[in-house]
Formats: structure tokens, C-alpha cells, sequence
């Protein structure tokens, strides 16, 4: 009998990514490599590759867990996924992280933008707005974990400090400022006001490249001077900050391992996050067809150019495992020390509140002794750090502060390309749109952003 050249694997709902109506897709395993085949009745038959690693992508299905879902919902379910957004009743994943765009304007106007920013774009929030905002946030979770104050270029709000006093003010765990850094670098005494926020607080840092030409053809100029004046600030003051990578290939995927090592160098950097270019919003300088980066290309680009990582130590994320790759490190006396290949998956999977991995594992224990002996001359194990790691188990450690912590992030973004209505409805990142209702980040730029959801409806409706 004739057999297929690939092997069927799923079956999943997608996107056009043309027209953005629903279509059915089939996930299929060829040549080692994950695509997923669909077919628009207007538009034809769609072939993308989503995964460059099978066995990694059958192994996401394992890192499942029940749903931790929101205090409250806000829209119905009447269309299906992603019509209804959001957040609504059949959205399978509470807010992680949520995002505030405070304005829609920018410093800048780069080629990259999945929000179309510039100097003359939108307009800024007013503080009742935000504080709106702020406070579906709050209703939604309760104490949320991470609010992240976005745009646009968040630091330009007229009322910036403001916003962030309006931000400490409420039960948020810990508070982000995504950012260019350009105030940062040039407007004097404005990151050491910052560093009064701390602590739960973070800069988030465009950070895509040590070299000119790939800054030129993401942000439209060569950040460099920027970047190191606004990370010699940030050292001075330890002031926590995250790396943020936007992945092009054959751009800057080659860089991973340099940024790697240059992140562990720097005093305040707490770790480095890697997102690949979402097909969304400006994209002056990229083409679907060659420069797409699944996820399973950056984390083996990872291991291969950061060596002091193994595939155990860079895991899928439970609460969507499909979009979200973690590993932590522990930066002690001059060393790193990876720490997620020690933890037990059961306790991963099973919200743990008793890991005590140093217990349980005798090679890191010695190993970690060593180190702190070295350090700090203790030869005790005590100590709490769990309320620092993000979606692992409570962890027992040393005398360990927030500045011993290095973490490595895969964030891919789905984009209608590889939409997979499985990952959306697990969505975690999540905007707060201007009329209250909370959107995962990839429905939001995709639908939502430009009100292309009513002509996606518009037409499903007519027909």
C-alpha cells in the first residue's frame, strides 16, 4: 500500500495566516522535524514548520498540570477560541504575567515593533485609566504574580512615576518596567529613582545584540552606547534587571552564547529571556518564509553555544508547556551552578511546596557546600528561596538573595503561522486592554490590537 512521507501525529485548530479565519490543521513528523499542515478555503494549503526537535515535542505533552485559573473570568464564550478574549470561561490559564501598555508612543521607531510604535503613534494612558487597569489586574488574581508596565515606551508616560506609585501601592508580588533603556542611560537621577522601587522590581531590557548591524535592522540604530551606559547605571546600583532577546534567525540566533556569558558578568542581571520574532505588528526587515525561529531551534542553539546547560536543565514550562522553555542557575563565588536538572518533575507537575533539592540530591549538596564554604564560610543549608523561582517547586537554600539568581527563558509567542488554539487556551502572558477585558499577548496582536477581530467575525458571520 502507498504510505505517507510523514507521520501523523494530532490534530489541532489554527489560523489563516492570511485572513486569520479557523481552520483545521494536522501536526505531522517529517524528516525529524514537527509541521503543521492546514488548509483555508480561500487561501489554500499552509505547510509550517513549529518544531525542529520531535522527541522535545512529544516530551511538552508530559509537562501538564491542572489549570490554575483566575479569581474571575470577564467576557463569555459565544465564537470559540480566540474569539471571546478575555479573559473567558474557556481560557485554561490564570495571568502569570500581566502586561499594562501605558502608551502607545515611543522614543523609537523600529523595524521590530509587534505594537507599530513611534514618537507620533496612539497616545499616552491617563493615570485614571491605568489605575483602571491596575485594579482588573488585582480583581482577576488577587495578589498577581508579575505586572509588567509596557507601551510603547513605558518610561515617556508624563506621569510615570506615577503610575509605578499607583503600582506598589496594590498587592502586585513583583512589578516589571519593559524598556529601551534609553532614560535610563541618558536622563541623570532617573535609575537611581527607580532603585527606590526595589525591591520586587525589575527592569525589563531590550537587549537584542552585542553588534551594530543586527541592532540596525531591529530598532532602526546601533543601541550599543545605550545599552552600556544604561547597564553600568543598573550595576552601579544593582538595580534587578532581565536581558530581553528578540530572536531573528540568521540575525542574531548566532549571539545566544555571547549574550549568555556576557548576562552572567553583570551584577544586576537576574537572567536573559529569548523570544522569537512574533509575526505581528512592524516587520520592515523579516520574512516568514526564512526567518522564523521555532522554539526548539533557539533551545538547542542554547546548548550548543552555552555549554554550561544540558537538555535537563532547560524544561518545559507546565503552565504551557508548548510556548515556554525555563532553566535556573545559581551564580555563587564567581561560578554558576545549574540548578533545574535537580528538580523532580513530579514536583514540577504537582505544585510541590516541600522540594528540598539539596536533600534529596547529595552530588549538588556537596558541590553546593563547597561553594558556600568558599563564599561565605557557612556549612549549613538553610534558608527559603522558593518565592524567587517562577513555576518550580519551593526550594530550600543558603543564605541565597534574589542576586544569586540566573535564569535562561524561551518565550515563544504564537503567531498565526503556528497558531494552535491548544497553547492559547494556556496561555499566561497577558495585556490588559484599554475597556478592562484581559487578552493573551498573542490574541491581542494578532485580533485585538487593531480591532481585526470584527472583520474576521464580520466575515464568519456573513458566511
Amino acid at each position: 500500500m502507498p504510505v505517507r512521507n510523514y507521520t501523523y501525529y494530532d490534530f489541532t485548530l489554527s489560523l489563516c495566516h492570511k485572513c486569520l479565519e479557523r481552520v483545521e490543521a494536522k501536526i505531522v513528523f517529517e524528516n525529524g522535524k514537527v509541521y503543521m499542515l492546514k488548509r483555508c478555503p480561500t487561501h489554500g494549503r499552509q505547510r509550517v514548520l513549529i518544531a525542529t526537535d520531535v522527541e522535545y515535542y512529544k516530551r511538552i505533552r508530559n509537562y501538564n498540570k491542572p489549570s490554575e485559573t483566575p479569581q474571575k473570568f470577564n467576557t463569555a464564550t459565544h465564537y470559540g477560541c480566540p474569539y471571546d478574549c478575555g479573559l473567558c470561561t474557556d481560557h485554561e490559564q490564570h495571568s502569570c504575567l500581566t502586561l499594562i501598555e501605558l502608551t502607545d508612543r515611543c522614543n523609537l521607531t523600529c523595524p521590530t515593533c509587534y505594537a507599530s510604535s513611534s514618537p507620533h503613534h496612539g497616545r499616552h494612558r491617563t493615570l485614571e485609566e491605568i489605575e483602571r487597569m491596575l485594579d482588573v489586574i488585582v480583581a482577576n488574581e488577587g495578589e498577581p504574580d508579575v505586572v509588567q508596565l509596557s507601551g510603547g515606551e513605558p518610561t515617556i508616560h508624563p506621569q510615570f512615576f506615577e503610575v509605578l506609585d499607583a503600582a506598589k501601592a496594590r498587592p502586585i508580588k513583583h512589578l516589571m518596567v519593559n524598556t529601551n533603556g534609553i532614560r535610563i542611560a541618558q536622563d541623570p537621577g532617573f535609575a537611581e529613582r527607580l532603585a527606590t522601587y526595589m525591591p520586587d522590581f525589575e527592569i525589563y531590557l531590550q537587549f537584542d545584540s552585542l553588534k551594530a548591524e543586527p541592532l540596525i535592522q531591529l530598532r532602526g540604530k546601533d543601541l550599543r552606547d545605550v545599552r552600556e551606559k544604561a547597564l553600568k547605571k543598573l550595576n552601579e546600583l544593582n538595580l534587578s534587571t532581565t536581558l530581553v532577546v528578540t530572536l531573528q534567525k540568521g540575525l542574531n540566533d548566532g549571539e545566544i552564547g555571547e549574550i549568555i556569558d556576557f548576562a552572567l558578568q553583570q551584577r544586576c542581571v537576574r537572567g536573559v529571556t529569548f523570544q522569537p520574532t512574533q509575526i505581528a505588528g512592524r516587520l520592515e526587515n523579516f520574512d516568514p518564509a526564512t526567518d522564523r525561529l521555532p522554539l526548539t531551534e533557539v533551545r538547542q542553539a542554547i546548548l550548543d553555544q552555552a555549554p554550561i546547560f544540558t537538555p535537563d536543565d532547560l524544561l518545559p514550562v507546565p503552565c504551557n508547556p508548548d510556548a515556554l522553555v525555563m532553566g535556573y542557575a545559581l551564580k555563587i563565588a564567581g561560578q554558576v551552578v545549574p540548578l533545574t536538572r535537580f528538580i523532580n518533575p513530579d514536583d514540577l507537575l504537582n505544585n510541590s511546596k516541600n522540594t528540598i533539592i539539596y536533600e534529596q540530591d547529595e552530588e549538588l549538596k556537596a558541590h553546593m557546600l563547597k561553594l558556600f564554604s568558599t563564599a561565605n564560610s557557612v556549612d549549613s543549608l538553610e534558608g527559603d528561596f522558593h518565592s524567587l523561582l517562577c513555576c518550580l517547586p519551593q526550594v530550600q537554600a543558603p543564605n541565597l538573595t534574589y542576586e544569586n539568581l540566573f535564569r535562561i527563558i524561551i518565550m515563544q509567542f504564537v503567531d498565526a503561522y503556528n497558531f494552535d488554539v491548544r497553547s492559547i487556551k494556556k496561555s499566561c502572558v497577558h495585556i490588559v486592554n484599554h475597556d478592562g477585558r484581559i487578552i493573551p499577548f498573542e490574541t491581542m496582536n494578532l485580533l485585538y490590537r487593531d480591532n481585526e477581530i470584527e472583520k474576521v467575525l464580520a466575515k464568519e458571520n456573513v458566511e
